[in-house]
């Protein structure tokens, strides 16, 4: 996910091997800062071959290729938003979770992380995340199919999330944090129909 500050001097950029959150000088493309996310988020055995982190030796993290993959920034420019494109290890592993993905909200200025549930509905995974206002948000959910691959993609929608009074599930697992999921509206806009 790229996103650019509301003056625009910076570019905050997700990169979901790590996962990772960086701030960019816009002019000189020089970073000018790297967040430190929640630690529940990274896998303990990096690997140069990153296909072969899915292996026994991570239990916990993200899955290979599926780390934070939006991002969104709210219109004061003073919260970024980043959703884990899939369940992590440890949800997946649990059946009362094996739908949850995590959205982390970072306060630009401190770093201070939280974050939240979201529960996929039909896709398998989420791409993006673009902020409405300071606590409204449109998520995608998609299938990953109809890509040029000669399959027919089944499940490309948005959904309208809101995250006042959303509980911070750092730390929860299991059906803890699925009770404590941020509600979601039926599907705004069903791209396939």
């Amino acid at each position: 996910g790229v996103r650019v500050s509301r003056d625009g001097r910076s570019v905050f950029v997700s990169d979901e091997y790590g996962p990772y959150l960086y701030q960019f000088d816009r002019a000189t493309g020089q970073r000018i800062r790297s967040y430190t996310l929640p630690g529940n988020l990274y896998v303990a055995n990096l690997s140069p071959v990153g296909k072969n982190e899915d292996t026994p030796a991570n239990t916990s993290g993200r899955v290979y290729n599926k780390g934070m993959e939006g991002l969104a920034i709210t219109p004061d420019g003073k919260t970024l938003v980043g959703v884990m494109q899939a369940p992590l290890i440890q949800d997946a592993a649990v059946k009362a979770s094996a739908n949850l993905l995590r959205l982390v909200t970072i306060d630009v200025a401190t770093g201070a992380t939280k974050e939240h549930g979201y529960l996929l509905t039909t896709g398998s995974g989420v791409s993006e995340i673009v902020a409405l206002n300071d606590h409204e948000f449109l998520v995608d959910e998609r299938d990953g199919k109809g890509l040029g691959d000669g399959t027919t993609a089944k499940v490309k929608q948005l959904f309208r999330i809101d995250l006042t009074g959303a509980a911070d599930i750092t730390g929860l697992g299991g059906a803890a944090a699925v009770a404590a999921a941020v509600p979601k509206s039926a599907a705004v806009v069903d791209l396939v129909a």
